[in-house]
């Protein structure tokens, strides 16, 4: 069991209408469809302290995975380090955009839609867009900080391109900070149902009760049947040829390094793709082992800082909460240094503790939810992708 801090933790962000808080204050314009996200993307060229992402969705998408999308692009647009949202639309996409504003209007934030057919095309909709993002922006600049606790905080754990020495320093240093996390009243989101497959016991077992214990077993279950589906067993295609060069054998290694991200404390939910945790504490969401996949459903459901956890190194990062990569050795730290922000191959070398890296972790949040910006940050590193988990049609 990690041992408690003396001190309660704060930093200083931005209280939002709906009353959570933001480390950041962006105004984001949202595509709602591939068609509308290069006209976003040409408005953040022109006004500053706005941001946008790239993607291929928002049309022929039906049931489920039409739910998930509307879902997953309604959650950037809440999360609280976003200040006001301009929702881009084409006009005649599935994920129509008024829709997604009005869900985003909800948490009472700024909100605009614009349809680039209404008006009149790409460089009609660029200027308008760019007005109104111009005051968008001003009225954010005068949001003020305010003193807050950490437990208004979700903290998203994640890792990607594993080695031999992640379950041994970053993903337990990780789990440390997961459990000061939890125990100054804040969240912390375990994804990657992919990689806690063969693990997955050693979670339930720690379930606030039975119904969660039994979900947990449930998203596994899920996550293989949707791979006997194509054909194919899902522990043949883990580890991936990057995890094996660094030193995985099989999926259960590679699931048992993972799970040590959660750390110690009582599982207290399991949630949907994009979902808002209910509950304080650890909570688990459902999502796939892809990076970029797993990263924008955990700020979808309103992580505000994510720690990123590398063996092999990644410039990973999100438009809208700041990433904080960890490496797992101290030679890919010093290779990578351009993209990792810490380093706790420390742990390997013999020079720190489990402990004392999480506690240095824990500092490091402290630091970037005051302002200190990432290097994903710094090289506009943007990633976004959506799980999909239908056809497209």
């Amino acid at each position: 069991m990690t041992k408690l801090l003396n001190e309660k933790m704060q930093f200083w962000g931005y209280r939002r209408p709906d009353g959570r808080v933001g480390v950041r204050n962006h105004v984001l314009i949202l595509p709602t469809i591939t068609c509308a996200t290069q006209t976003a993307q040409r408005v953040t060229e022109l006004v500053s302290g706005t941001v946008t992402f790239i993607h291929q969705h928002g049309c022929a998408q039906v049931g489920t995975d039409y739910d998930q999308t509307a879902r997953t692009y309604a959650g950037m647009g809440m999360n609280p380090n976003v200040y006001g949202v301009i929702v881009l639309g084409l006009g005649c996409e599935t994920h129509q955009a008024h829709r997604i504003g009005d869900e985003i209007a909800k948490c009472g934030k700024p909100v605009e839609t614009i349809s680039i057919q209404d008006h009149g095309g790409t460089l009609q909709t660029i200027a308008e867009v760019s007005k109104i993002a111009v005051k968008m922006v001003q009225d954010a600049s005068m949001v003020q900080r305010e003193l807050c606790d950490f437990s208004e905080l979700i903290v998203g754990t994640e890792c990607g391109g594993s080695d031999a020495c992640s379950g041994l320093s970053a993903n337990p240093a990780v789990g440390r900070t997961s459990d000061l996390v939890v125990q100054q009243g804040g969240t912390a989101i375990l994804a990657e149902t992919t990689e806690l497959i063969g693990a997955e016991h050693l979670i339930a077992n720690r379930a606030a009760n039975g119904q969660v214990a039994k979900k947990a077993y449930a998203v596994i279950k899920m996550m293989e049947d949707r791979s006997i589906q194509m054909g194919v067993d899902i522990r043949t295609g883990n580890p991936s040829p990057g995890n094996i060069e660094g030193g995985l054998s099989s999926l259960e290694e590679k699931s048992l390094g993972a799970a040590t991200k959660s750390g110690t404390t009582r599982l207290e939910e399991v949630i949907d793709y994009a979902q808002v945790p209910t509950k304080k504490g650890l909570v688990w969401m459902d999502t796939p082992g892809h990076d970029i996949e797993q990263l924008t459903g955990m700020v979808a459901g309103g992580a505000q800082i994510v720690l990123f956890t590398s063996g092999r190194g990644t410039p990973t990062g999100s438009p809208i909460s700041p990433v904080i990569k960890i490496s797992t050795n101290t030679p890919m730290f010093e290779k990578m240094n351009e993209n990792m922000d810490l380093n706790a191959g420390t742990i390997v070398d013999g020079l720190e503790t489990v402990d004392e890296v999480g506690r240095r972790i824990m500092e490091e949040i402290q630091h970037v939810s005051n302002g200190k910006l990432t290097k994903a940050e710094i090289l506009k590193q943007h990633d976004f992708g959506i799980w999909r988990i239908g056809p497209t049609f």
